[in-house]
C-alpha cells in the first residue's frame, strides 16, 4: 500500500503546472554619462617578442652561413661537438673488429696441434722429492726416460765436437796495438 500511495504522491506532483519565474533585468538608463578612464597602454609582450627576435634571426643566419673557401660554419663546428654518432661507429667498428679476431685467434689455438716434444735440460727434476717413505706404487719408475735423455745429451755432443773439429784449430788473436 506504501508503494502505491508513494507513486500517487509523485503524479500529483507532477500534475501541478509549476509558477512561472519572472526574469528580472537590472539594467537601467539613469546611471548618467561617465566614461572610462584614460589607461597609458603599453605596446604588449609581442611587439618586443617581434623587436627582439628580428635582430637574432639575423645574428643566426650570418652564423650559419659558411666560411671562406668552404669551410663549415661556426654553428655546424659547435654542432658537431655533439655528434657522438661517429665515434660510436668508429668504437664499435674497432671493437667488433676486435672480436672477431679474438676469436679466429681463439679457434686457431684451439683446432691446432700440439707439440708432443718436451725438452728436459735437468732429468733429475723428474725424481724430485724425498728417497724415503714413499708408499709403493707412487712413483713410476722412470729410468728408461733419464737413459733416453743421457744419450740424446751424448749425441747432442758429440755432433758439435765433429762440427768443431772440422772447422779447424782456432785463430789466435792479435793485438790492435
Amino acid at each position: 500500500m506504501q508503494a502505491l500511495r508513494t507513486r500517487a504522491v509523485g503524479v500529483a506532483r507532477r500534475a501541478h503546472p509549476t509558477a512561472l519565474r519572472t526574469s528580472r533585468s537590472y539594467a537601467s538608463e539613469s546611471h548618467g554619462h561617465h566614461e572610462a578612464p584614460k589607461v597609458n597602454e603599453g605596446l604588449g609582450t609581442a611587439f618586443y617578442v617581434f623587436a627582439g627576435a628580428l635582430p637574432a634571426s639575423i645574428v643566426a643566419y650570418q652564423i650559419s652561413r659558411p666560411g671562406a673557401d668552404g669551410e663549415p660554419s661556426s654553428l655546424s663546428k659547435w654542432l658537431q661537438q655533439f655528434d657522438y654518432f661517429n665515434d660510436w661507429e668508429t668504437r664499435n667498428t674497432l671493437r667488433t673488429e676486435l672480436f672477431e679476431q679474438a676469436a679466429h685467434d681463439k679457434h686457431l689455438f684451439l683446432n691446432a696441434g700440439r707439440s708432443t716434444h718436451v725438452e728436459l735440460k735437468t732429468p733429475e727434476l723428474l725424481n724430485s722429492g724425498s728417497p724415503w717413505c714413499v708408499p709403493a706404487g707412487h712413483y713410476a719408475n722412470l729410468d728408461y726416460v733419464t737413459e733416453h735423455y743421457r744419450k740424446q745429451a751424448a749425441a747432442e755432443e758429440e755432433r758439435k765436437a765433429k762440427k768443431l773439429a772440422k772447422k779447424g784449430p782456432a785463430e789466435p788473436k792479435t793485438s790492435l796495438t
